[in-house]
C-alpha cells in the first residue's frame, strides 16, 4: 500500500489538539512533526486546520439504514458498517439481541461470514449479546418467553462458535447463577456488563466485585438510586466501573448526562448509541429483534408498550451533544467514543487514540464539528 499523509491539522493527541502531520501507511499510524518533510509524490490529504481524532468505536448497537443485527446476513452487517464509518464510527461490536439459541447462532455465524470478506469501512471487532440472562421485571424490549437463568455452558458454547469473538456481555446480577458466571465469562474472553436490572446494592456490588466491568445504558432499565437502598444504581455510581450513556437527549436528562460524567469522571463513561435499524432513516415502522417498533420523531418506542426501545443516534451527534449538554471541549469528551470503549473491550493497543503504530481509523471534524472525512485502517472512505 503507498503511504498517505495528512498536512496541517490539529490532531488530537494525549488528550489535546497539536499540530501534527500524519503518515499513514499499511493501515497503520506514524506521527510526525507539522512541518516533516513529504516525499516528492507522495498522496497528501491537506485538511486546513481542520480537527483529526481518533474513530469513534460504539460497543452497543442494535442496526441502522434499515437493519437490525438479529437478523442480519453478512452483507446486511457490511451496510450497517458503510453508514457508521460515514459518521465517524470505525470500529463497533454488533449488539444481539436476547433470542432463541438458533436465531443467536444464526447471527454469529454471519458475523463469522461478513469478518471473512470484511471492506474497509467500519471495523466490526465483535459481538455484544445484550441477554438472555436477564431480569424479567426490567427487560425493557427483551422478549420475556427468552429470557433465562445463568447458563455457563451455553455462553461457553456461543463463545466457541464466534470463536472467540464475543466480547462483551450484559447480565442481570440478580438472575439465578449470573454472579457465578461473572468471573467465568472473563475467563472466556467476555468482558461482563450489568444491566436491564432490579438488583440490590449489595448484590450488585457483588457482581462488581467478581468482574463487572460497566453499566449498560445506566440509568435506563435499571433500579434507581434511594437514599436507604442505592440499587444497582448506587453500586454503578460509587464503583469504578466503566458507565454507558445514550446521548441523544431522550435516553437521559442533559442534567443527568452532567451529573454522570461529574460523578463518574471523564474516564469512566462510554457514549454509545444503542440504535436501531431506523437509524439513518425517517420517522415509521421499523422492529428490533422480535419487537415492531414505531418512531416518532426520531424516538424509537415498541408498538405494544410505548416503552423505549434504542435510539435512532449516531456517534457524531453524541459528540455534539456531550458539549452541548455539558459545556465542556471537546479535548475531554473525545475519550468517551474513543479511548474508555477501546480500553473497556480490550483493543486499546491498536484503536482508540492517535498513537505510533496503532490503526489508522481517522476523523476529520469540520468548524461546525461534523464529520468532513473519515479513514479506516489507513484508506480513505469514498462518499
Amino acid at each position: 500500500m503507498e503511504e498517505l499523509y495528512i498536512v496541517n491539522g490539529q490532531v488530537y493527541i494525549d488528550h489535546r489538539f497539536q499540530s501534527k502531520t500524519l503518515k499513514l501507511v499499511q493501515g497503520r499510524l506514524q506521527v510526525l512533526e507539522a512541518d516533516a518533510s513529504i516525499p516528492e509524490g507522495a498522496e497528501a490529504v491537506d485538511v486546513s486546520g481542520k480537527k483529526v481524532v481518533p474513530g469513534f468505536i460504539d460497543i452497543h448497537t442494535h442496526g441502522a439504514v434499515g437493519v437490525d443485527v438479529n437478523g442480519a446476513t453478512a452483507e446486511d452487517l457490511e451496510k450497517i458498517s458503510r453508514f457508521f464509518a460515514g459518521n465517524g464510527t470505525t470500529s463497533w461490536l454488533c449488539s444481539v439481541l436476547t433470542d432463541t439459541v438458533e436465531q443467536t447462532e444464526w447471527c454469529i455465524d454471519q458475523f463469522k461470514a461478513h469478518k471473512a470478506g470484511e471492506q474497509p469501512t467500519s471495523e466490526l471487532l465483535g459481538i455484544h449479546l445484550e441477554g438472555p440472562f436477564l431480569a424479567v421485571e426490567y427487560k425493557g424490549a427483551m422478549p420475556e418467553h427468552l429470557l433465562r437463568k445463568g447458563d455457563l455452558d451455553l455462553l461457553r458454547a456461543y463463545q466457541e462458535r464466534a470463536e472467540g469473538n464475543v466480547r462483551y456481555i450484559t447480565v442481570s446480577p440478580e438472575v439465578e447463577g449470573v454472579v457465578d458466571m461473572i468471573p467465568a465469562a472473563k475467563k472466556l474472553g467476555i468482558v461482563p456488563a450489568i444491566g436491564h436490572s432490579g438488583a440490590d446494592y449489595e448484590t450488585s456490588m457483588e457482581a462488581i466485585q467478581r468482574g463487572a466491568e460497566a453499566a449498560t445504558h445506566t440509568f435506563n432499565a435499571m433500579g434507581l438510586l434511594h437514599q436507604h437502598r442505592p440499587a444497582i444504581m448506587g453500586a454503578v455510581l460509587e464503583s469504578d466501573v466503566y458507565c454507558e450513556m445514550i446521548c441523544d437527549g431522550r435516553h437521559l436528562h442533559p442534567g443527568v448526562v452532567r451529573l454522570l460524567v461529574k460523578t463518574k469522571r471523564l474516564d469512566r463513561v462510554v457514549a454509545i448509541t444503542d440504535s436501531i435499524m431506523a437509524a439513518g432513516l425517517p420517522d415509521g415502522n421499523y422492529h428490533l429483534g422480535v419487537n415492531e417498533v414505531v418512531v416518532e420523531d426520531g424516538d424509537a418506542k415498541l408498538a405494544s408498550t410505548g416503552v423505549r426501545a434504542g435510539s435512532t443516534l449516531t456517534q457524531d451527534a453524541a459528540l455534539r451533544n456531550l458539549m452541548a449538554f455539558t459545556g465542556r471541549p471537546m479535548e475531554e469528551l473525545l475519550p468517551a467514543l474513543t479511548e474508555n470503549p477501546a480500553r473497556l473491550i480490550g483493543v486499546f493497543d491498536r484503536k482508540g487514540s492517535i498513537a505510533d503504530g496503532k490503526d489508522a481509523d481517522l476523523v476529520v471534524l469540520d468548524e461546525d464539528n461534523r464529520v468532513d472525512l473519515v479513514f479506516t485502517r489507513g484508506r480513505l472512505l469514498e462518499k
